[in-house]
């Protein structure tokens, strides 16, 4: 590439979206950045993104210039701190992505964290999409389940979450407390939206309580918690979170077959800069102390 500016307003738009996002962050007018997509795709005689109204999509060759220019960016931003004489230098953003209700595990140690490094900007992106890191979507994944396959990737385990069935203690003096599974017909249950969810818990969930019995559904598990805390029925709370909440009791304790496994995965372009080696030490020692 003979422009490296033309590059990394390219990979600013793809990891934006649009072209008024990307001017703000590159401190140029929108002008500039419409001139610079154009000549790069000139030059590569590939279409980059796809133009519609809410903004800019990569097409497939853009998201292969995505990957290329977050590790080249990322190994600009280290070479600087070498040659300043701060090679360790933890700068620039960190971007790292979980699943709905896991970031509330990680907020102590990421604001820890960025008190130590006051330079660096983070972005947490919670969403049930899997966010490729092969494109630079993220620097650093938690996943929950089962271990990760991709080859680009490097995986280390990170924690196992213990989850029992709770109910409020309102609902028991409610409703009363079941003695096991032969009488969950007669309770009314907190269980997923989505009624063939892969967590271990709700398959068990749903091959024991009748289905006429979950009278609440939520397609995050913070919020399941929440309505559990409230009293409005019985649930899977992982054991970290239901200590957040007065009066939780336990219906069933943990099982291992109920366990999450959570994964630690960073890409192996980026697993090695300063900042993802820096951010994954800091998270695997806090997980020590989590469960």
């Amino acid at each position: 590439m003979e422009n490296w500016d033309e590059v990394r307003t390219a990979y600013q738009v793809a990891r934006l979206g649009t072209v008024s996002g990307a001017a703000e962050v590159l401190g140029v007018h929108h002008a500039t950045v419409i001139r610079h997509i154009d000549a790069l795709e000139g030059r590569l005689g590939v279409k980059l993104f796809q133009r519609h109204a809410r903004g800019y999509t990569p097409t497939e060759a853009g998201k292969d210039l995505l990957q290329v220019a977050q590790a080249t960016a990322d190994q600009f931003e280290q070479l600087a701190g070498r040659l300043h004489g701060h090679g360790a230098a933890v700068t620039g953003e960190l971007v790292i992505t979980a699943i709905d209700g896991l970031a509330s595990f990680f907020m102590p140690v990421i604001s820890a964290f960025q008190a130590q490094h006051c330079d660096l900007r983070v972005r947490i992106i919670s969403d049930t999409r899997v966010f490729r890191l092969e494109y630079g979507e993220a620097h650093v994944a938690i996943r929950a389940g089962r271990r990760p396959e991709d080859p680009d990737n490097i995986v280390q385990p990170l924690a196992r979450v213990q989850t029992a069935l709770f109910a409020h203690e309102s609902y028991i003096q409610k409703f009363g407390m079941p003695s096991g599974p032969e009488d969950f017909a007669q309770h009314r249950f907190v269980g997923p939206q989505d009624e063939g969810h892969r967590a271990n818990f709700y398959r068990w969930q749903q091959a024991n309580v009748p289905a006429e019995s979950i009278r609440l559904r939520v397609s995050d598990n913070r919020d399941g918690a929440i309505a559990v805390a409230y009293g409005g029925g019985i649930g899977f709370v992982t054991l970290w979170l239901a200590a957040q909440y007065d009066g939780m009791v336990q219906v069933m304790p943990p099982r291992p077959e109920w366990e999450t496994e959570l994964w630690l995965v960073t890409h192996v372009d980026l697993h090695r800069t300063a900042k993802v080696q820096t951010f994954t030490a800091a998270l695997k020692e806090a997980a020590k102390t989590w469960f």
